[in-house]
């Protein structure tokens, strides 16, 4: 692929598409249209490999609220910016008059270059009583495009406010009594085809045993329905500026998932007026790497 570069083009009110050459990488649709039950929010898809292969998904039938990548919290103080059910301990999963929604204010800063887009956003929180609870200032960073590599980046960083005047616990359904069901944060859902794919961790770890573990970084690789061959999705922890570690939800079955979850068993409390600050890097690979290869290039791409 010779001519790489990035480019963005506005569609004014709904989305900005991210282009390397003329491969479409990533659409950040800011202004979704789906039912407010499914938590409306800015999310990324379709995502895409510089071969142009399709590594998201977009409302699948068993979670119609995942979207290729969006930045969620599933507990907040007795709210739900996930979408869809809350877990309550002791009796399941439970349609709630509790989902929220992510508002678009407005992009402070959108910039491109050969060599990278950048995307700065304010956001509010508003809660199901369409109470504002946070406000957000979040940053994407499209960049590191290399031909010979076949990898693109995507940086996301994120502080998140809270204007509610009142404290704000943060946690799952794990902290709410479901073992190993951590998910909140910034969550990439994977396509059909990635189902069964590899997962791979720093130290020699992986498999689905990572489930609530910590590492550094951690990666699948799936096979493409459309073209021929497939990908690596490399996704490093980062950094929370609270005291919870960071912890791993990641599943290859019965779906490609993976979330570096800022409050997976333990919840993360957001006094008035402070910031929940957290940074994460997700590598788009257009080949499947082994071991070897992704112990390289996860200290290569490191944050």
């Amino acid at each position: 692929m010779s001519g790489l570069g990035f480019s963005v083009e506005h569609e004014l009110g709904q989305r900005l598409d991210v282009r390397v050459g003329d491969v479409l990488i990533a659409s950040y649709v800011y202004e979704p249209d789906f039912p407010e039950v499914e938590s409306r929010k800015p999310y990324l898809h379709p995502l895409r490999t510089l071969d142009g292969a399709l590594i998201s998904a977009f409302r699948p039938w068993d979670h119609p609220w995942h979207k290729g990548i969006e930045m969620t919290l599933s507990v907040l103080s007795g709210q739900n910016f996930w979408g869809g059910k809350t877990y309550r301990d002791g009796e399941g999963y439970l349609w709630l008059d509790n989902v929220g929604r992510m508002q678009h204010e407005r992009f402070e800063t959108v910039e491109a270059s050969a060599d990278e887009v950048i995307v700065r956003e304010t956001l509010s929180w508003i809660t199901a009583a369409g109470e504002r609870w946070i406000d957000e200032e979040r940053t994407l960073r499209f960049h590191g495009a290399d031909a010979k590599e076949g990898v693109w980046i995507l940086d996301f960083a994120t502080e998140l406010r809270n204007v509610r005047g009142q404290v704000i616990e943060m946690g799952s359904a794990t902290t709410l009594g479901r073992p190993n069901a951590g998910y909140t944060g910034l969550f990439w859902r994977g396509p059909r085809s990635w189902t069964g794919g590899e997962i791979f961790a720093a130290d020699g770890r992986g498999g689905e045993e990572m489930m609530g573990e910590q590492s550094p970084w951690l990666a699948i690789t799936g096979r493409h329905d459309d073209i021929d061959g497939g990908g690596t999705v490399l996704v490093f922890a980062g950094v929370s500026s609270a005291d919870v570690p960071i912890k791993w939800f990641v599943r290859s079955q019965p779906f490609a998932a993976i979330n570096p979850s800022p409050s997976f068993d333990q919840e993360v409390v957001i006094s008035p007026d402070a910031s929940l600050r957290l940074s994460h890097r997700i590598v788009i690979a257009n080949r499947m790497w082994t071991r070897n290869e992704l112990d390289a290039r996860a200290a290569t791409y490191a944050l």
